[in-house]
């Protein structure tokens, strides 16, 4: 049986060493989670991180990298994708970058979507629905398939930003919710999921959203 307490305590310990931006700490905070290490071989043999858009690791609020370059680098490496500081795979950056981040924002930290049940809850799922050391599907897989399912639903604008066709999705449209976005990588292609997390007014979010077409959430 997972025990929640110590995998917790193993993750923020591992997230301590990933801050230090050196190749040797971001390979020993990886190292230290192997269910982490798992989830990107899975995740890389099995194709999902093409399902994803692309995502900026600095943090549109705070002007801050959310993980250091060599965290960054070390993911993408594992996950077998090339990427150059600071734009990366979405999923890999709001997955299993984000679970890594210390950095403050103005919402908290990066990793809380993931660690406390509001995201889960508001997805419809159980609390611990998210938790990224539970055995079976990653947590990019879980994530993926919640994304995806907010989409299809019935709250979901759409916008064109430069061409490029870019759609918020909610679960709820007002009070809080859990929030999808998804940017096409270029025009005329579908969208592909960039984040996804809780919010608290989920009709603000439908309202501003098509009044002021531009890119969100760290897409690029």
């Amino acid at each position: 049986m997972v025990n929640a307490v110590s995998e917790l305590a193993a993750l923020m310990h591992a997230a301590d060493r990933a801050a230090i931006d050196t190749p040797v700490a971001a390979q020993g905070a990886i190292d230290a989670l192997p269910w982490l290490d798992a989830s990107l071989r899975a995740d890389r043999d099995a194709g999902r991180f093409a399902a994803w858009g692309r995502s900026t690791a600095v943090d549109e609020n705070t002007g801050t990298g959310v993980i250091t370059p060599a965290l960054f680098a070390e993911l993408h490496r594992r996950a077998g994708l090339s990427a150059t500081w600071p734009t990366g795979n979405a999923g890999l950056l709001h997955c299993y970058g984000y679970l890594l981040s210390r950095e403050p924002t103005p919402y908290g930290l990066k990793s809380d979507r993931w660690l406390t049940p509001a995201l889960a809850l508001a997805c419809g799922l159980a609390a611990d629905a998210f938790l990224p050391w539970l055995p079976g599907p990653t947590l990019l897989a879980r994530a993926t398939a919640a994304a995806a399912a907010l989409s299809a639903g019935p709250h979901s604008p759409t916008v064109v930003v430069a061409g490029r066709e870019s759609r918020v999705s909610l679960s709820a449209p007002e009070g809080p919710a859990a929030l999808a976005y998804a940017v096409a990588p270029s025009p005329g292609l579908p969208p592909l999921p960039v984040t996804l997390f809780p919010v608290t007014d989920a009709a603000a979010i439908l309202t501003e959203f098509p009044s002021l077409p531009r890119l969100r959430w760290n897409a690029v």
